[in-house]
């Protein structure tokens, strides 16, 4: 939930938004940290690159300890006029009487878009883009960042204003400020635990005073320390980042928490807010290093229909597009960008093909190659590819920060039961680079699980719990941790038996038993090709130790029987619909409409052996 403060202007007309002057000349103006695409000047691009690289330069010297690059590229879209920003505005905005945006952030899985419009002149214009700009820059500490914190560092952070020669830090906030004289704030003790799961975060009423409060103690605090010389922030996120509890943290790091509630009391009401200045003379900043170079207008096509596509205004987009590459067939970008529409369409094949041809034109891209891997692998045959573990690896190869493509290939070779040493260093991997992911973690206690390891499996997925942050997001951690913990439970209760058992033979003189696992009743090694079937599954029967088996109605009218010798290890997923509580494989698996992928195998009284389940709502 991020509250976005829009301080501007209502718009009384609306410019068609895909009018751009074919006579604009755009350029690119690059440091190493963001790429920035203007139809403006030169000396404005410069300017905005510079801006930017100031920003960046607040974060690294406030917060040293706190890695401040986001593992993913950040565009920036400088429009120079409201009729170039009109261009790529968001759909919701369009509207006669909507909000006048003068600056827009969006964040994706595979890249960073900011949108400004250059000749805004509001009073903190670009509030919003610095807000949510704060919140990537310390994604990485997110496992660890109290909501409090990261929210009031969000607020604090907007209303910078970044000069040529400074960066001033702490404007007021007259919303905020009115608004807590107004409301009863919330009691810091209370403050400190909310999380995603509070009504403070999610309540209207409730989320206000969050944020309003988040905000002001925030600013308190970083004036405070600026002012006395101390590190009690700084102190604070060290506590926080070796998981101490967010009250004794706040408690060794600000001292007596009563005493701060009443200075926090007095703060709001005093109406005496300071603000300081950070002088950027200090900042290796080498403006000789920016690249600039003009841009054809079949790249800016594609670049802005990059940016449509995701606004929610996808039929402009697929028209630039199909323009940009009648003029330029080998325009890989127009390819990649129409790859992303049709995967968000769901037209799969259409989405793999697109992207394969521009892994072709540019091998060494690494979003294409690392969605034509992800599409294959979720929406491909299900049998092992070499194109898709290549193409992973290129992504990684192209860009080793990004996440996404270790956990890809760990996926890949854990639903294939291979390399799987390999695969859980690379799902570590993933989640080293973005440890507040929550479906990371849950990717590598799964491949934990398939290996066996189901301690291990257990304790990552109870991490995993600590990140979830809606209702099905914990269903789906605590249903993996009760699945395992249930599985060990009758484990043991089983082997208990079979000792009694073989036990009490002996006292009788009864036949001799092997130690061990039974025999399983079908084989272990299901080594034949694989294949996926869509249906429905019935009669789902359960034996000892962990025997699964089942008959899948396909939609189609196959009707297959399948097994599993030890259903804790298929690899369950669940899409549409979140799971209430635990899953049962042998109860709750009946009935459901399931992707069921299988493997042949040398027993002629079943259809495969399983490999995973996709449930479908």
């Amino acid at each position: 939930m991020h509250r976005k403060l829009l301080i501007l202007s209502l718009s009384a007309a609306m410019v068609c938004p895909s009018a751009l002057a074919s006579s604009d000349q755009w350029i690119e103006v690059s440091s190493s940290h963001f790429t920035v695409l203007t139809n403006a000047n030169e000396k404005q691009g410069r300017h905005v690159v510079d801006q930017f690289e100031r920003m960046r330069w607040v974060f690294q010297t406030l917060f040293p300890k706190v890695n401040t690059d986001p593992n993913t590229p950040i565009f920036v879209y400088a429009g120079k006029n409201g009729k170039t920003f009109q261009a790529v505005e968001p759909q919701a905005y369009l509207a006669k009487g909507s909000l006048n945006l003068a600056g827009y952030f969006m964040d994706t899985p595979d890249k960073n878009y900011i949108l400004l419009r250059l000749d805004a002149e509001q009073q903190n214009p670009y509030a919003t883009v610095y807000h949510e700009y704060t919140h990537l820059q310390f994604r990485s500490a997110g496992e660890w960042m109290p909501l409090w914190l990261n929210e009031g560092m969000a607020e604090f952070f907007q209303n910078t204003n970044v000069q040529d020669k400074e960066v001033q830090l702490g404007q007021p906030s007259p919303d905020d400020i009115l608004y807590l004289r107004q409301q009863r704030i919330i009691p810091l003790p209370v403050l400190f635990k909310v999380d995603g799961n509070s009504p403070y975060y999610h309540q209207e009423n409730k989320g206000s005073v969050f944020y309003s409060e988040s905000w002001a103690l925030t600013h308190f605090l970083f004036v405070s320390d600026r002012e006395k010389g101390t590190h009690h922030v700084s102190e604070y996120m060290t506590l926080m980042s070796h998981h101490e509890d967010p009250v004794v943290a706040a408690q060794k790091a600000f001292g007596d928490l009563p005493q701060l509630q009443q200075a926090l009391n007095t703060y709001i009401n005093a109406g005496q807010y300071k603000q300081f200045l950070m002088h950027t003379a200090a900042a290796v900043l080498d403006e000789s290093s920016y690249s600039v170079r003009p841009v054809v207008q079949s790249e800016v096509d594609s670049r802005r229909a990059e940016i449509l596509a995701l606004v929610h205004r996808e039929s402009e987009a697929r028209e630039l597009l199909a323009a940009a590459l009648k003029v330029d067939p080998k325009n890989a970008l127009a390819m990649e960008t129409m790859g992303g529409i049709e995967l968000r369409s769901g037209n799969h094949d259409a989405a793999r093909k697109w992207y394969g041809d521009a892994v072709q034109l540019n091998p060494k891209g690494f979003l294409a190659n690392y969605y034509y891997a992800s599409t294959a692998l979720h929406f491909g045959t299900g049998e092992p590819d070499p194109a898709i573990e290549s193409s992973f690896r290129a992504a990684i190869e192209a860009n080793p920060k990004f996440a996404p493509a270790y956990d890809g290939l760990a996926s890949y070779y854990a639903m294939h039961r291979q390399n799987l040493d390999q695969a859980y260093t690379l799902a570590a991997r993933a989640v080293e680079l973005q440890p507040g992911n929550f479906y990371f973690r849950m990717n590598t206690a799964n491949v934990a699980g398939v290996m066996g390891k189901y301690d291990q499996a257990v304790a990552i997925f109870q991490a995993a719990l600590k990140l979830a942050r809606n209702p099905g997001e914990i269903a789906m951690a605590q249903g993996r941790i009760s699945q395992i913990q249930e599985a060990e439970q009758a484990r043991a209760q089983a082997e208990q038996q079979e000792r009694e058992f073989e036990s009490q033979q002996k006292q009788e003189g009864g036949v001799e038993l092997v130690h061990g696992d039974a025999k399983p009743k079908h084989p272990n090694e299901a080594r034949g090709p694989k294949h996926k079937l869509l249906g429905v599954i019935r009669d789902v029967t359960c034996s000892y130790p962990n025997l699964l088996e089942m008959r899948l109605e396909g939609t189609g009218g196959k009707v297959i029987k399948l097994y599993s010798n030890d259903f804790f290890k298929i690899n369950l997923t669940v899409v549409g619909f979140s799971p209430q509580g635990s899953m049962n494989p042998c109860v709750d698996f009946n009935g459901l409409k399931a992707k069921v992928e299988y493997a042949e195998t040398t027993d002629n009284s079943v259809d495969g052996q399983i490999v995973s389940v996709e449930l479908h709502r």
